[in-house]
C-alpha cells in the first residue's frame, strides 16, 4: 500500500499541501493521556491556533476506528478529548491497532511514524521520550524514529524526569543533530536550565529550515533535526526545585513497583501536585511556544 492510501489525510491537510502551506504534525497521546480534562483541551485550542498563526496547518496524528489519520476530525478529536477507549500507541502498536480497528492516542515515535509515511517534515511535541533514570535499562521509542525519520522536531528538550545526559549522549550516537533555539542550553522540559549544552544553535525559523535541507539533501541524512526552545520564562520552573521533586518521585514510585508505561504519567502527575499546578501551567505554554515555532518553520520549509 503507498504512503498516500496507508494514511486518511484529512482534507484541510491535502489542500494546505497542494497549496504549498507548511504542516505540522501533533501527537494525540499528550491530549488523551498526558494532561488531564479540561487540560487537554484547552492544550489543543491552544497548539491549534499556535500553528495558524504563523500561516501553517496543524494536524493531529492518530488511529481512528483502525485508520492511520493525519488531520483528525473535530467529532473524532473530541471523542481523544473525553479519553474514554483510547489506547496510547507507540510506533511499535500501530499494524495492530490498525488490525484491531482501535482508536489509538499516538505517542511521539508513533507520530514520527505517521509523518514518515505521509512525507510531513515538522512535528511539535511538548518533550520528547529518552532514557530513564530508573537502574533497569529502559529507553523511549521515540529516540528509534528520531534516528529513522526526516523531520524537524520542536520541543523542550526531554521531560525533566529523565537521565538528561545519557539521552543526549544516545541522540548523538543515533546521528540527530540537536539544534538550540537562540542559545545552546539543553532545556529540561519545565526547566531552562540543565547544565548542558547543545552543539549548534540558529536564531530564525529560515536558519533552521536551512539546516535541515542541508542535513538531508547536502549531507544526505535521513534522521530529524531535534530543535529545542526553552519553556516561557514567565512559565519557567527553577531547576533545582524541579531535580528535588523528581527524585522523590522517583524513589516513590521504585517502593510502589510503578516502572514501564505507568511510570511517565506517575511522575508528571507527582510533580503537578507538588508544585500546585504551577508545572501543568507550564506544560501548557511550552506546547503553545512549541507550536508557534513549529509553524514558522514549516512555512519558511515550505518556501
Amino acid at each position: 500500500m503507498s504512503a498516500s492510501r496507508a494514511v486518511r489525510v484529512s482534507e484541510e491537510v491535502a489542500a494546505s499541501r497542494t497549496a504549498r502551506r507548511g504542516i505540522v504534525a501533533l501527537e494525540s497521546s499528550v491530549l488523551a493521556q498526558g494532561l488531564p480534562i479540561p487540560q487537554n483541551a484547552e492544550a489543543a485550542r491552544r497548539m491549534d491556533a499556535a500553528v495558524r498563526a504563523a500561516g501553517a496547518t496543524p494536524a493531529v496524528t492518530a488511529v481512528v476506528r483502525g485508520e492511520l489519520t493525519l488531520g483528525l476530525a473535530d467529532n473524532d478529536l473530541a471523542r481523544f478529548l473525553a479519553r474514554e477507549g483510547i489506547e496510547k500507541v507507540s510506533a511499535r502498536d500501530l499494524g495492530v491497532a490498525c488490525a484491531l480497528g482501535a482508536d489509538g492516542a499516538t505517542t511521539v515515535a508513533a507520530s514520527l511514524a505517521i509523518c514518515r509515511l505521509t512525507g510531513v517534515q515538522v512535528f511539535a511535541t511538548g518533550g520528547i521520550g529518552g532514557v530513564h533514570r530508573e537502574p533497569a535499562f529502559d529507553e523511549s521509542a521515540d529516540l528509534l524514529e528520531l534516528s529513522r525519520t526526516p523531520a524537524i522536531v520542536v520541543c523542550a528538550g526531554a521531560k525533566s524526569i529523565l537521565d538528561l545526559p545519557a539521552t543526549l549522549e544516545r541522540l548523538e550516537s543515533y546521528g540527530v543533530p540537536v539544534i538550540g533555539y537562540r542559545g545552546h542550553e539543553f532545556p529540561g522540559f519545565f526547566t531552562a536550565e540543565t547544565g548542558l549544552r547543545v552543539p549548534a544553535a540558529a536564531h530564525t525559523p529560515e536558519a533552521i529550515a536551512k539546516m535541515a535541507q542541508a542535513h538531508w539533501h547536502t549531507a544526505g541524512q535521513s534522521s530529524a533535526l531535534l530543535v529545542v526552545q526553552p519553556p516561557p520564562a514567565e512559565f519557567a520552573l527553577a531547576s533545582a526545585e524541579v531535580d528535588a521533586l523528581v527524585l522523590a518521585a522517583v524513589e516513590e514510585a521504585r517502593q510502589r513497583g510503578i516502572r514501564g508505561a505507568a511510570l511517565t504519567p506517575h511522575l508528571l502527575a507527582a510533580i503537578a501536585t507538588a508544585t500546585g499546578g504551577r508545572s501543568m501551567t507550564a506544560n501548557l505554554a511550552l506546547l503553545e511556544a512549541n507550536a508557534a515555532l513549529a509553524g514558522a518553520i514549516a512555512q519558511a520549509l515550505a518556501a
